[in-house]
């Protein structure tokens, strides 16, 4: 092809409305290796047009990237945002799991079984644990990492073979689908191992009939103890990803408004690692939010409830 006829086909594609820098250079018989990288791709391929199109193109570098947000520039997600924002959202929260794991796998043994202590005997002397009456607790799984709960669900399943009146919930996951519920047992007999081998109660109890699940109850719960892999102090939950917790939360609430019953009081309990500064949680329309939080070091009351309920 003549030098002319280069020059026109060249303006032809960059003017073209679809146009793409690289684009022309895997089409072109200036086209480069792919061991080549893009950036260095770009350069020669300016170098190599330039001469044919005088200043016609010129390549400007992307912009350089943005860093994680942080809590001074993240703000609470509407159903309004556009969907790149939770995209955006959703990547924080990836990030943000993946730095709480590696900080719960590093956990010195001998603190971790420290902290396990200081939580639950936290939890057992609370005046708004003493007081309740019906309640649903995760069964804690130490591959996990998540804060052991086996010394306080004996505590609770003691009160009910006394008849102190404590009633007890624990989850059952039925799906993959976000659908877990919270069943009624009376014993740590009444947990088999699921496929992950997490213990959850089995759907029927030892007379063969069906546990009381608690979106039947009669009556209310009066607190949810639960999970989480990072929390914040201005109430905001990260869960696993699976969005079970949420789910059942806000159906639950739901069900509660809907019945005019008292909300439950929401309390997550955690390893001090896992507590972070107010705001940095990232947070979509469907994460609920809790009341306080249980760490090692005391009770954080988050909401108005919380605050009465901790003077």
């Amino acid at each position: 092809m003549s030098l002319n006829g280069v020059k026109q086909l060249a303006r032809q594609q960059m003017t073209h409305r679809h146009h793409r820098p690289h684009a022309l250079l895997t089409s072109s018989p200036f086209a480069l290796p792919s061991s080549v990288s893009t950036i260095s791709a770009r350069l020669l391929f300016t170098r190599s047009i330039t001469p044919i199109l005088g200043h016609a193109y010129q390549y400007h570098p992307p912009p350089p990237r943005s860093p994680l947000t942080t809590a001074s520039t993240m703000t609470t997600t509407t159903s309004a945002d556009h969907p790149l924002n939770l995209d955006a959202i959703f990547k924080q929260k990836k990030a943000l799991r993946s730095k709480v794991r590696r900080d719960l796998k590093s956990m010195d043994p001998t603190l971790r079984s420290k902290e396990d202590d200081a939580v639950q005997n936290l939890v057992l002397e609370a005046p708004w644990f003493k007081s309740c009456q019906k309640l649903c607790a995760y069964i804690s799984c130490s591959a996990l990492r998540e804060v052991d709960t086996s010394k306080l669900l004996a505590q609770i399943l003691n009160y009910s073979s006394k008849g102190m009146g404590k009633t007890l919930y624990v989850p059952r996951v039925e799906d993959k689908n976000s659908h877990m519920r919270m069943l009624k047992i009376s014993s740590m007999d009444d947990l088999i191992a699921n496929s992950m081998n997490i213990l959850e109660p089995a759907p029927m109890d030892a007379e063969g009939k069906e546990r009381e699940d608690v979106m039947l109850a009669d009556h209310p719960v009066d607190l949810l103890l639960l999970p989480g892999l990072a929390f914040d102090k201005s109430g905001r939950r990260l869960g696993r990803g699976g969005g079970y917790y949420d789910a059942f939360l806000t159906r639950y609430q739901g069900l509660v408004k809907e019945r005019k019953w008292k909300q439950p009081f929401l309390v997550a309990v955690s390893y001090s690692v896992q507590i972070m500064d107010e705001g940095v949680v990232p947070v979509t329309p469907n994460d609920v939010f809790v009341d306080a939080l249980v760490s090692p070091s005391g009770v954080i009351p988050i909401s108005a409830a919380a605050k009465a309920r901790c003077q």
